[in-house]
């Protein structure tokens, strides 16, 4: 049977909220078979459980935000979506995270650090079938013309892919990958996807700031660039890392489902707010979906069963 896998231990992590500028702290615990990823408030009195799920979003402008039932008055958490990655890429079915203020802090502005306190926690499996959301028949949503379109796609595949394309009007984005497919299948996500970090043009950048956006934001925690070139000292990652990290957003975004996602995942320029629209369709469609597990982990996709061992 291709089972459910929680922490083995527990871990913490502190930080700084790329939006708020807060100090955060997150305790990261194992939980139960069939809990999911839960997110709870414990600076507030009593504590607010935030359970993840398609409609616990309750905003996608620059992050991805839950709250209790997607009331967007309710507490909150945002920037869930890099924590949610790593999650995906190890296979992380049950959690439980208690945090302290209402944002999940950035780290280095990607999902290695997130990784590594996972990993480093150590994974367990458990003795529960792990659940995947298989979809039937594609989806699509669709937003903006000409040259604002920007769609996204689910189709059905007996495994896992994401393919990105990104388009911006600037020389030192378009100088480097436009397009990537990642197989979550691989066993690559800590290699080729995990360490790609957030960006930001300058110009946004003191747009952001005079509406209280990225107070927490420096070089150390995304890639800046400006209208020529990457200003980080260190440059990138990798050759492609912009639409690198549009990946590590999608799988993050689309671990919301609350199980992964048996699918081929294609994006023209999407963002958060789109990859909710598409897994609410999804889900909006009875017939484009079922749930489904493997008693026999050979019947799961190649790679699945193997996906990131614990150290």
């Amino acid at each position: 049977m291709l089972k459910q896998r929680t922490l083995k231990s527990i871990t913490r992590a502190v930080g700084v909220g790329i939006h708020s500028g807060q100090k955060v702290e997150l305790t990261l615990r194992p939980a139960p078979p069939d809990t999911g990823i839960v997110f709870r408030r414990v600076d507030l009195c009593p504590p607010v459980d935030i359970p993840v799920g398609v409609m616990s979003v309750s905003d996608t402008r620059m992050a991805t935000t839950i709250s209790p039932g997607g009331d967007p008055g309710a507490p909150k958490v945002q920037t869930i979506e890099h924590l949610l990655s790593a999650c995906a890429g190890l296979g992380l079915d049950n959690l439980v995270i208690d945090i302290n203020a209402d944002e999940v802090p950035v780290l280095d502005g990607s999902a290695a650090a997130f990784v590594f306190l996972l990993q480093s926690a150590g994974i367990v499996m458990q003795d529960a079938p792990k659940r995947f959301l298989k979809v039937m028949k594609p989806v699509e949503v669709r937003q903006g013309e000409g040259k604002k379109l920007m769609w996204a796609r689910l189709e059905p595949h007996h495994g896992y892919t994401l393919s990105f394309e990104i388009e911006f009007d600037n020389p030192a984005v378009a100088a480097t990958g436009s397009q990537f497919v990642f197989d979550m299948g691989s066993g690559k996500y800590k290699k080729e996807i995990a360490r790609a970090r957030t960006f930001g043009m300058t110009a946004d950048i003191d747009l952001m700031r005079s509406r209280g956006l990225t107070l927490g934001g420096s070089m150390d925690n995304a890639i800046v660039v400006d209208d020529y070139k990457v200003l980080n000292a260190d440059g990138l990652r990798y050759d492609d890392e912009f639409v690198k990290h549009k990946i590590l957003d999608a799988i993050g975004d689309m671990q919301v489902a609350g199980m992964p996602l048996l699918a081929a995942y294609t994006s023209f320029k999407g963002g958060h707010a789109l990859n909710n629209k598409l897994l609410r369709a999804l889900l909006a469609d009875e017939s484009a979906y079922e749930v489904v597990s493997f008693d026999d982990d050979r019947a799961a996709p190649k790679g699945f069963a193997e996906l990131a061992p614990a150290w």
